[in-house]
């Protein structure tokens, strides 16, 4: 059930950028294309519809029926890979890593962002179809960020050396993980599922990609999800354009620089998330994955002896565009060429990044997706949340940090009252007295007024920390259970979702999980959701 929301601004995990965009602050209006609300989703149908070619959804469905001949999936998800070909069909698309097993819970949350809204949208626009696509981040080349995830407090993790894109590296090895796991898990119904889909997944296919792909079609494939794997010739095909235009007039890097100085103009706490390189693309080639650049009038591959001319890297480009890979910059540009795409899902960072996109997509004229920060979820157990009623602490409690969080509810249950604000002030008052005396007398004797305020009220701070350290000690059972309790729901005193697996949690739901996340989770909430399963 859903318990509580909290703003994403009050639980002191989101940034500036992310806390304004929420609030539609006019200063951001230049970098967006239009907010997500249902009615603003008429005229991006509309932007997208007029952009987007016959030619380019056959390609797409091509490629999406060659990606799923080897797969199990539902009627739902294969009717949705069929109504991309027609132009009435719009997808709503979220992306993520391939990290091991899902990796942070967050996975989740994304998926059932992108399903919710594309029920909501054929709700609200019954003559259009939406499909809930799952774009997986198979080039990325960052295995270290991958490679593990956490479960009960542990680092279950996938160690050996890597190279290349990570969609294509072979599973071998993960038997091993699988069998440390599977200890880890128990002998429980749910336990014994769990194991089962670790083993089809990375014990049964070949790599890394197809993995991902019967990973997360195991879990959303009866709400039609679409999962797209992107490092694929005939999707890239549609790229070449853009390609070319990359390595010959850094248009992305002109664009993007120039937008990520004009938001640092709107804020300077506004964190620029990625910079921007001359060429923002990659070469991949048998498990090489490394930077173009171009230098002495000839481009070239870093770290290798590749290199050509302008003539022969359009020639290279043309015969194997798969060999060319997008950088963080370019890839929501290769997803917005080869999808039918209203909007795009993620989270604070990502949604930064793409702050920083607008002009770019301006200039190689394609529309701009709408942004949406997707869901975020607390999970609490029946336990935890009768905990947190018997211990009085609430949404806003939970979310302090750890030290703010335990200092307050040691006042609040405390029999002494141990804020000292309103000694403080009666202190600064006496001291105004004291400045202007120094000003009728002798205002050398300013700067020794300053030096005592600030002694005092240093004193009364010392003497406050005491005091409290004190009472913590006198009420150290409930502190204990205090810290405890918020240890669990953040997890190395972070978000937990950006931390545990979701495995930790179907031991206990099972198949309710996901079910229950899609019954309660509206994607255009704007509050952090806390439920109890």
């Amino acid at each position: 059930m859903l318990l509580d929301g909290i703003s994403f601004k009050n639980t002191g995990y989101f940034s500036s950028l992310i806390c304004d965009y929420l609030d539609e602050n006019p200063r951001l209006k230049p970098f967006y294309n239009r907010f997500p609300n249902l009615d603003n989703f008429k005229e991006q149908i509309e932007e997208k519809a007029s952009s987007f070619s016959l030619e380019s959804r056959l390609t797409l469905v091509k490629a999406l029926k060659n990606q799923y001949r080897k797969v199990e999936t539902s009627e739902l998800t294969l009717s949705h890979i069929d109504a991309l070909q027609t132009e009435n069909t719009f997808t709503i698309t979220t992306g993520h890593q391939l990290n091991l097993f899902t990796g942070p819970l967050y996975f989740l949350y994304k998926i059932v962002s992108a399903i919710n809204l594309s029920k909501d949208l054929k709700e609200a626009y019954p003559d259009y179809n939406f499909v809930p696509v799952y774009w997986m981040a198979t080039e990325d080349h960052d295995f270290e960020e991958i490679n593990y995830f956490n479960f009960n407090g542990k680092k279950v993790q996938w160690n050996r050396t890597a190279e290349g894109p990570v969609g294509e590296l072979s599973t071998d090895g993960l038997d091993d993980v699988f069998n440390l796991f599977a200890l880890e898990l128990g002998n429980s119904k749910n336990a014994e599922y769990l194991k089962e889909l670790f083993k089809s997944a990375y014990l049964e296919h070949d790599n890394l990609a197809d993995a991902t792909r019967y990973l997360a079609n195991e879990l959303f494939k009866d709400y039609g999800l679409v999962i797209i794997d992107a490092n694929d010739k005939v999707l890239k095909q549609e790229l070449i354009p853009f390609i070319k235009e990359e390595l010959f007039n850094n248009t992305s890097f002109t664009n993007v620089t120039e937008t990520s100085e004009q938001l640092n103009a709107v804020n300077n706490d506004y964190t620029i998330q990625v910079n921007p390189r001359e060429i923002n693309v990659f070469y991949i080639k048998e498990g090489l994955r490394e930077r173009i650049v171009f230098e002495n009038e000839r481009f070239s591959v870093l770290n290798t002896n590749l290199a050509w001319t302008k003539a022969e890297i359009e020639q290279e480009l043309n015969e194997f565009p798969e060999r060319f890979s997008p950088n963080v910059i370019t890839r929501p540009l290769y997803q917005e060429v080869i999808l039918p795409n209203l909007c795009y899902i993620g989270g604070g960072g990502e949604l930064a990044y793409w702050f920083q996109l607008k002009q770019f997509f301006n200039k190689v004229n394609v529309p701009f997706p709408v942004l949406l920060l997707r869901n975020s979820v607390l999970v609490e157990t029946e336990s935890q949340h009768k905990k947190l009623q018997n211990l009085n602490i609430s949404t806003n409690d939970i979310f302090l940090k750890q030290s703010t969080f335990i200092n307050k509810k040691v006042r609040e249950i405390s029999n002494i009252d141990i804020d000292f604000s309103a000694q403080k002030e009666t202190l600064q008052k006496q001291f105004e007295d004291l400045y202007a005396l120094a000003e009728q007398t002798d205002k050398s004797f300013l700067g020794a007024v300053k030096a005592q305020e600030v002694k005092q009220i240093k004193g009364l701070e010392h003497l406050e920390k005491r005091l409290l350290k004190a009472q913590k000690k006198a009420l150290a059972d409930q502190v204990s259970r205090m810290t405890d309790l918020q240890n669990e729901l953040f997890p190395n005193q972070s978000l937990q979702e950006r931390n545990t697996n979701f495995s930790q949690f179907y031991l206990e739901y099972g198949k309710l999980l996901i079910p229950e996340l899609i019954k309660h989770l509206n994607p255009l909430n704007k509050e952090f959701s806390l439920l109890k399963l």
